[in-house]
């Protein structure tokens, strides 16, 4: 079974808020998940779990993700900022240090 089946991935407040931005974007440049596919060069399966917030942008993805959106990565990451819960749990707070 591919990781990415994996129906047990935590659903974070950062994945559902870059998720939200993302669909947001996309829809307001009249984009479709597979068209924003082919101009980023990623798979419309990819943009569907980035939508479904099932997976984390690596920074190459959220560059290349803007890009095709004409949009700043900056501003799309300003905009996942704005949307956080304020008392969201950090990383550090939910998660033994190794």
């Amino acid at each position: 079974m591919a990781a990415f089946a994996n129906k047990n991935v935590p659903n974070t407040a950062e994945k559902r808020a870059f998720a939200a931005v993302l669909v947001e974007l996309r829809e307001r440049r009249g984009l479709t998940p597979a068209q924003l596919g082919f101009e980023s060069g990623y798979h419309p399966k990819y943009i569907s779990l980035l939508e479904r917030a099932r997976f984390s942008p690596s920074l190459t993805a959220i560059l290349e993700l803007a890009d095709a959106l004409t949009i700043s990565a900056s501003e799309m990451i300003r905009r996942v900022e704005k949307i956080l819960p304020r008392d969201r749990q950090r990383r550090r707070d939910i998660r033994p240090v190794r």
